[in-house]
Parts: structure tokens; sequence; C-alpha cells
């Protein structure tokens, strides 16, 4: 069970180093029971060192974690049973099927779930028949979700759990997490995938170069987001119509290319009859990096 304020996941002070390097610094957080909580933060900047200690697998340098009020140290043991994890790199046996992978994991736990199991390999398109021998990415992806998920754990904690997968998985996946969130489980989930946290995360915990710079709710977090925004025209431009709509900036023009900064807030109706002023061959909208949302967020903080 969670913490009596319904927390499943609380760190304090949580600090890791490897040598002199300090991969995670002083991270207080909280995960509530229910949510899907994302932990988003480009490569490197603590993601997995986080999860990692949580599980137990390498130790806090000082500070530290509970889960379901048990300490991630002392009841280590306890706690790995009542969740689910998908590492971000996965190690499958060559000589198993999927099928006697489960049965291994079954014994192992102790628990019957073949029957779940094999409900989320037919939503995931992957036969469970099939060796686990020579697997794309993608592929493992989908044998590791349906592991971590078949026991239905009361805490999932996933690490990058869409690499490789097809827009089509990828939607099956955000399926399945809604899922687990309507039966009142908790989804500890660390991406750098910004769309995706976007569909189906509560709250996002930014995480950089170790330390946790804010948790806010997705919508806090989109309200200042924004969007480049790419135009090709049949011809360069012979005036610019764009640059006195507010919310457009950097706006940069290139022959018969136009690529634009527009805030969230911008009129996008402004936009569109300001590009009716010429024949727009083609249209493309490129979510920012996270990287780029960090400097709108935080202001002109150094990367």
């Amino acid at each position: 069970m969670p913490n009596g304020n319904g927390v499943v996941i609380q760190t304090s002070q949580l600090t890791h180093r490897y040598g002199k390097f300090v991969a995670i610094k002083d991270l207080d957080l909280q995960v509530k029971q229910g949510e899907i909580f994302g932990f988003l933060g480009p490569n490197g900047a603590g993601k997995t060192t986080t999860i990692r200690t949580l599980l137990d697998f390498i130790r806090p340098s000082s500070g530290s974690a509970t889960i379901f009020g048990m300490d991630t140290v002392r009841d280590s043991v306890a706690i790995r049973q009542r969740i689910g994890y998908l590492p971000s790199e996965l190690a499958l046996l060559d000589n198993w099927t999927g099928v006697q992978y489960i049965r291994w994991l079954e014994g192992v736990r102790k628990q019957r779930f073949k029957d779940e199991a094999l409900r989320l390999a037919e939503q995931l398109d992957f036969d469970l028949n099939r060796s686990l021998k020579g697997m794309s990415t993608g592929m493992k992806r989908k044998m590791g979700l349906i592991v971590a998920l078949a026991h239905k754990p009361e805490l999932l904690i996933l690490d990058e759990p869409t690499t490789g997968l097809d827009p089509l998985m990828q939607q099956v996946f955000h399926g399945l997490m809604r899922e687990v969130r309507e039966e009142g489980r908790t989804v500890f989930l660390s991406s750098h995938n910004l769309p995706e946290v976007e569909h189906i995360c509560d709250r996002v915990g930014i995480i950089r170069s170790g330390e946790l710079e804010a948790v806010e709710t997705v919508a806090a977090l989109t309200r200042v987001s924004f969007r480049w925004l790419h135009f090709t025209l049949a011809e360069p431009p012979a005036r610019n119509g764009f640059s006195a709509i507010p919310g457009v900036t950097d706006l940069a023009v290139d022959g018969a290319q136009i690529r634009m900064r527009v805030s969230g807030e911008t009129d996008m109706d402004a936009v569109i009859k300001a590009a009716a002023d010429y024949t727009v061959r083609d249209i493309h909208i490129e979510q920012p990096t996270l990287e780029e949302i960090f400097l709108t967020y935080y202001g002109k903080k150094e990367a």
C-alpha cells in the first residue's frame, strides 16, 4: 500500500555519485497512487540512475527513498514483488521462446499470469511461441512490456518504454497505460519523448544534469510550449506577412522556405491567413526538443 498520503514513491535528497561525478543530486520527488508520472529529461540527465537507485540495483550515496512506504534498500526484495519493471536495455535468453520465458517468470513469482500475457501479446501483435533469438529492438520492447505488465503489478517502472515501437504500437501502449491508471495502479515512466508524455501522463518531473528542476501537470507544461512551423512556398516571398503576428518569433526566410517559432498562445488563424497570401507547397509542424522546452520554461539558464 502507499503511505497515508497516497504517495507510492517518495525520495528525500536522493543522491548518487559515480566517483566524483554526481549523477543525481538532492532529488525530492513524490509519485501518487493511480497516476502516470512522466520523468522527463535528455539522455544523460539522470533518469536511468534514478530508476536503478529506486530498485536498489545501485545504492544511494546519500539521501533516501521509499516505495509503498518501505525503504528501497532495506525492503528491496518485498518492493520488487509488487513492481513491474522494463529497463532501457533488455537482455533475453536466445534459446527460449516467449512462452518459456513467461512460464519461468511464473515459477519465480509463484503466480499464474499466462492468460494475461497472451492477452497483452495479442494487443501488441507479438507471437509468444517464437524464439527470442535475433529480435529487433521493437520486438524486444514488446516482450519486455508483456513481462512487466502481465502480473498486474501495483507499480510500473518503465525506462524509455516505446523505443523501437512503430506509431501503431505506441498507440497500443498508450491504451495499456490508461488501463493501468483506470485500475488505480501507478506508472513511473522515464522518457525523452515529449509528445508521448503529453498524451498519457498526469504530471511530469523534469530532470537536468542530475537535478530535479520542477514537477508540473502536463497542462502547465504545455502552456509554455511552442512549435516550429515550416512553410515551403512555390517561390520566394516578395514580402513577409508573418512578422507582425503576436507569438511568432525567430522568423527565418531561406528562398522559398519559411521557418518560424509559434508559441502556444499564438492565433493560428492569423498565421493561416498570412500564409494564404502565398502559394504553399508544403506545411510541416515540428515539436520542440526538450532542451528548447527547458529554455522556454526556465528562462535563459545555461543548459
